[in-house]
Protein backbone atom coordinates (compact mmCIF):
# COMPACT_ATOMS: atom_id res chain seq x y z
CA UNK A 1 0.00 0.00 0.00
CA UNK A 2 1.51 3.31 -1.03
CA UNK A 3 0.81 6.69 0.95
CA UNK A 4 -0.12 9.39 -1.43
CA UNK A 5 0.61 13.26 -0.15
CA UNK A 6 -1.72 15.94 -0.91
CA UNK A 7 -0.08 19.48 -0.71
CA UNK A 8 -1.73 21.03 2.17
CA UNK A 9 -3.47 24.33 1.24
CA UNK A 10 -2.45 27.26 2.22
CA UNK A 11 -4.44 28.71 5.66
CA UNK A 12 -5.82 31.29 4.83
CA UNK A 13 -5.69 34.73 7.05
CA UNK A 14 -8.95 36.38 8.07
CA UNK A 15 -8.72 39.91 6.47
CA UNK A 16 -8.71 42.77 8.36
CA UNK A 17 -9.91 46.25 6.84
CA UNK A 18 -8.11 49.17 7.73
CA UNK A 19 -10.37 52.76 6.80
CA UNK A 20 -7.64 55.37 5.79
CA UNK A 21 -9.78 58.93 5.78
CA UNK A 22 -8.63 62.13 5.05
CA UNK A 23 -5.34 63.41 6.28
CA UNK A 24 -3.84 59.77 7.38
CA UNK A 25 -1.95 57.24 6.26
CA UNK A 26 -1.16 53.50 7.07
CA UNK A 27 1.92 51.60 5.96
CA UNK A 28 1.73 47.42 6.97
CA UNK A 29 3.80 44.57 6.34
CA UNK A 30 0.95 42.36 7.56
CA UNK A 31 -0.38 40.10 4.45
CA UNK A 32 -4.22 40.26 6.13
CA UNK A 33 -4.52 43.46 5.84
CA UNK A 34 -6.57 45.69 3.17
CA UNK A 35 -6.51 49.31 3.00
CA UNK A 36 -9.54 50.77 1.85
CA UNK A 37 -10.80 54.80 1.69
CA UNK A 38 -13.47 56.26 -0.36
CA UNK A 39 -12.52 59.34 -2.63
CA UNK A 40 -14.05 62.41 -4.41
CA UNK A 41 -11.67 65.17 -5.58
CA UNK A 42 -9.13 63.82 -2.80
CA UNK A 43 -6.07 61.43 -3.76
CA UNK A 44 -5.12 58.13 -2.56
CA UNK A 45 -1.29 56.88 -3.11
CA UNK A 46 -1.29 52.91 -2.87
CA UNK A 47 2.40 52.74 -2.82
CA UNK A 48 4.59 49.41 -1.76
CA UNK A 49 7.82 47.85 -2.37
CA UNK A 50 7.29 44.32 -3.44
CA UNK A 51 10.74 42.97 -2.43
CA UNK A 52 10.71 44.34 0.91
CA UNK A 53 6.52 43.25 0.78
CA UNK A 54 5.52 45.96 2.63
CA UNK A 55 3.21 49.15 1.16
CA UNK A 56 0.73 51.66 2.65
CA UNK A 57 -2.25 54.27 1.74
CA UNK A 58 -2.77 57.84 2.17
CA UNK A 59 -5.56 60.42 1.31
CA UNK A 60 -4.99 63.97 1.02
CA UNK A 61 -7.85 66.76 0.22
CA UNK A 62 -5.16 69.52 -1.38
CA UNK A 63 -2.44 69.52 -3.23
CA UNK A 64 -0.31 72.60 -1.81
CA UNK A 65 0.83 72.88 1.47
CA UNK A 66 4.71 73.16 0.52
CA UNK A 67 6.47 75.45 3.27
CA UNK A 68 3.14 75.21 5.66
CA UNK A 69 3.42 74.10 9.30
CA UNK A 70 2.65 70.72 10.70
CA UNK A 71 -0.26 71.40 12.16
CA UNK A 72 -3.65 69.67 12.28
CA UNK A 73 -4.62 71.64 8.34
CA UNK A 74 -1.07 70.30 6.99
CA UNK A 75 -2.14 66.54 7.31
CA UNK A 76 -4.78 67.75 4.49
CA UNK A 77 -2.34 68.44 1.91
CA UNK A 78 -0.43 66.02 -0.47
CA UNK A 79 3.13 67.47 -0.02
CA UNK A 80 2.36 66.43 3.63
CA UNK A 81 0.60 63.04 3.00
CA UNK A 82 3.11 62.03 0.36
CA UNK A 83 6.16 62.52 2.31
CA UNK A 84 5.39 60.52 5.30
CA UNK A 85 3.72 58.03 3.32
CA UNK A 86 7.19 57.66 1.52
CA UNK A 87 9.27 58.39 5.07
CA UNK A 88 6.78 55.28 7.11
CA UNK A 89 7.90 52.93 3.98
CA UNK A 90 11.35 53.66 3.89
CA UNK A 91 11.23 53.45 7.49
CA UNK A 92 10.21 50.04 7.73
CA UNK A 93 12.97 48.62 5.02
CA UNK A 94 11.19 49.78 1.97
CA UNK A 95 13.68 51.02 -0.73
CA UNK A 96 13.11 54.10 -3.04
CA UNK A 97 14.11 52.18 -6.24
CA UNK A 98 11.92 49.68 -5.67
CA UNK A 99 8.78 51.60 -4.76
CA UNK A 100 5.59 51.21 -7.03
CA UNK A 101 2.75 53.45 -7.06
CA UNK A 102 -0.82 53.39 -7.82
CA UNK A 103 -2.94 56.71 -8.07
CA UNK A 104 -6.92 56.95 -7.18
CA UNK A 105 -9.44 59.62 -7.22
CA UNK A 106 -9.11 63.21 -8.23
CA UNK A 107 -12.53 63.40 -9.41
CA UNK A 108 -14.84 66.62 -10.30
CA UNK A 109 -17.57 66.02 -8.10
CA UNK A 110 -19.04 68.87 -7.99
CA UNK A 111 -19.28 71.05 -11.49
CA UNK A 112 -19.09 74.75 -11.32
CA UNK A 113 -16.38 75.61 -8.91
CA UNK A 114 -12.49 74.90 -9.07
CA UNK A 115 -11.77 71.60 -10.13
CA UNK A 116 -10.03 70.15 -7.19
CA UNK A 117 -9.62 67.05 -8.20
CA UNK A 118 -7.85 67.76 -11.36
CA UNK A 119 -5.30 70.00 -9.26
CA UNK A 120 -4.93 66.72 -6.57
CA UNK A 121 -4.24 64.39 -9.42
CA UNK A 122 -1.61 66.54 -11.23
CA UNK A 123 -0.19 67.26 -8.03
CA UNK A 124 0.35 63.33 -7.25
CA UNK A 125 1.40 62.61 -10.84
CA UNK A 126 4.79 64.98 -10.90
CA UNK A 127 5.10 63.81 -7.16
CA UNK A 128 6.08 60.88 -8.06
CA UNK A 129 8.04 61.81 -11.28
CA UNK A 130 9.93 64.41 -9.23
CA UNK A 131 10.99 61.85 -6.14
CA UNK A 132 11.79 59.14 -9.16
CA UNK A 133 9.06 56.50 -7.96
CA UNK A 134 7.96 54.10 -10.33
CA UNK A 135 3.70 55.21 -11.28
CA UNK A 136 2.61 51.50 -12.12
CA UNK A 137 -0.93 53.69 -13.05
CA UNK A 138 -4.31 53.97 -11.29
CA UNK A 139 -7.86 55.47 -11.84
CA UNK A 140 -7.53 59.46 -11.71
CA UNK A 141 -10.09 62.29 -12.66
CA UNK A 142 -13.31 61.37 -14.01
CA UNK A 143 -16.83 62.85 -12.13
CA UNK A 144 -17.70 60.18 -9.80
CA UNK A 145 -16.41 59.12 -6.56
CA UNK A 146 -15.21 55.42 -5.91
CA UNK A 147 -14.11 53.22 -2.82
CA UNK A 148 -10.75 52.32 -3.39
CA UNK A 149 -9.25 48.86 -1.79
CA UNK A 150 -5.65 48.19 -1.66
CA UNK A 151 -3.71 44.81 -0.65
CA UNK A 152 -0.29 46.63 0.42
CA UNK A 153 1.52 43.49 0.13
CA UNK A 154 0.05 41.87 -3.47
CA UNK A 155 -0.62 45.44 -5.20
CA UNK A 156 -4.04 44.17 -5.94
CA UNK A 157 -6.15 47.31 -5.84
CA UNK A 158 -10.26 46.86 -6.88
CA UNK A 159 -11.87 50.25 -7.32
CA UNK A 160 -15.55 50.37 -7.16
CA UNK A 161 -17.60 53.75 -8.51
CA UNK A 162 -20.23 55.02 -6.60
CA UNK A 163 -23.11 55.93 -7.27
CA UNK A 164 -24.07 59.38 -7.15
CA UNK A 165 -27.01 58.95 -5.34
CA UNK A 166 -25.07 56.22 -2.98
CA UNK A 167 -22.69 59.66 -1.12
CA UNK A 168 -22.26 62.92 -0.87
CA UNK A 169 -18.74 62.55 -0.96
CA UNK A 170 -17.99 66.28 -1.01
CA UNK A 171 -20.01 66.74 1.99
CA UNK A 172 -17.88 63.63 3.75
CA UNK A 173 -14.79 65.20 2.64
CA UNK A 174 -15.40 68.88 4.32
CA UNK A 175 -16.85 67.39 7.67
CA UNK A 176 -13.82 64.88 8.02
CA UNK A 177 -11.33 65.88 10.69
CA UNK A 178 -7.62 64.44 10.23
CA UNK A 179 -6.56 63.32 13.14
CA UNK A 180 -3.34 64.92 14.63
CA UNK A 181 0.20 64.40 13.42
CA UNK A 182 1.70 61.80 15.36
CA UNK A 183 5.56 63.41 16.36
CA UNK A 184 7.63 60.42 15.31
CA UNK A 185 10.91 62.28 15.05
CA UNK A 186 12.31 63.51 11.74
CA UNK A 187 11.19 64.26 8.64
CA UNK A 188 12.70 63.75 6.00
CA UNK A 189 12.10 65.84 3.10
CA UNK A 190 12.78 65.17 -0.41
Amino acid sequence: MSLVSREQEPIALPERRVHVVQGEHYVTDDASVMLTTILGSCVAACIRDPLAGLGGMNHFLLPGGEGEDVTTDSVRYGAYAMEVLVNGLLRQGARRERLQAKLFGGARVISGLTDIGDQNARFAERYLKQEGINFAGGSLGGERARRIQFWPISGRVRQMALAKDEANVFETERRTKPAAPVDSGALELF
